[in-house]
């Protein structure tokens, strides 16, 4: 009776576990994608953007008094770009002057009459330090009024006006965002493209069908953690014509030699700033992460994430990693 009774309860268990979990993945039929050999990566997809980008706040809580410049204006290091009012930290150190006279004043009289033995050393020991708190006031008050007109930490180009005359600025508000006039090149490259350059490095690249060179100033040595992707950046040292930041360029790579694979466009996937394709593997769709490269209307090249010969899924739609498939063809 016992082995009877426990035999329905496993059995009970096992339909509940059969009942609870989650349905199984449906199989789907899959076409392939017509991937391509091409030759080796010569170039790189990169951005223009201006080296040094600062935006530009105040340590104090003011009202805007005057801006002196307007987006595209082009300053120098050091110049003012804004005035706050500067009334109330006027006001406090003229106050702040004034009682450091006041305590200079009482300290030049006690030291006298501690001369005179007509004041005890501890009255001329607080005289000293009430002088130096007045002191210290007043610089206080000197610091602060500096922070009332912002100055540019380098020469650059006023790209964003975020205040107004009339505005009240807060603490650490931007009020300004300025870009230096040096430009560099980023690009994101795989790990076997990152191993081929290095901090110092000359670099060639194109922008608008015009050739000019950089040299690398940075190379991420952990890359993404996601893409396994790794930043570099080069500073152009020859700038073709009428280069500026926000263009597109094609950074060279120097000893590129491994073939890359073309795939049409209908075979990406894109996660947010991540574009992928479903490799068919094992009769499952496997969700590959990819680094891409030159672009055409049509179709792109892969650089990193892909072998060549692989079979990639076209027009994946709602396919999902891990996801049974049945490959119909070989288009």
């Amino acid at each position: 009776m016992k082995t009877m009774l426990l035999s329905l309860a496993l059995a009970g268990c096992s339909a509940q576990s059969i009942l609870s979990a989650p349905p199984a993945l449906p199989s789907v039929k899959v076409h392939l994608a017509s991937a391509a050999t091409v030759g080796p990566a010569a170039f790189v997809p990169a951005t223009v953007q201006a080296e040094q980008r600062a935006a530009l706040s105040t340590r104090l809580a003011a009202r805007v008094q005057e801006v002196l410049v307007h987006e595209g204006s082009r300053v120098e290091k050091g110049a003012v770009l804004v005035r706050l009012d500067d009334s109330d930290l006027r006001s406090q150190l003229r106050a702040a002057q004034a009682a450091l006279d006041a305590a200079r004043s009482q300290e030049r009289r006690l030291t006298v009459l501690q001369e005179q033995r007509a004041a005890t050393p501890s009255e001329l020991e607080t005289a000293h330090s009430q002088r130096a708190a007045a002191q210290a006031q007043v610089d206080a008050a000197r610091t602060a009024l500096g922070y009332s007109g912002l100055r540019a930490p380098f020469a650059g180009v006023v790209r964003t006006k975020l205040l107004a005359a009339g505005d009240l600025a807060a603490p650490g508000q931007p009020v300004l965002e300025l870009e230096g006039l040096a430009l560099e090149l980023t690009a994101t490259l795989s790990p076997v493209e990152a191993a081929q350059l290095h901090a110092g490095a000359s670099v060639a690249f194109e922008a608008s069908g015009s050739p000019g060179t950089a040299r690398v100033t940075a190379v991420s040595p952990g890359g993404d953690p996601v893409s396994h992707r790794t930043l570099i950046r080069a500073r152009v040292v020859e700038a073709p014509p009428g280069l500026r930041q926000g263009d597109f360029a094609r950074l060279s790579l120097p000893g590129a030699a491994s073939s890359r694979t073309s795939l049409p466009r209908t075979a990406l996937v894109e996660r947010g700033d991540l574009t992928g394709v479903f490799v068919a593997r094992e009769g499952r769709a496997e969700l590959r992460w990819l680094a891409l490269g030159d672009e055409s209307v049509t179709s792109v090249s892969v650089r990193a994430g892909l072998r060549p010969g692989e079979p990639v899924i076209d027009n994946p739609g709602a396919l999902r990693d891990g996801q049974p498939i049945e490959v119909v063809d070989g288009r």
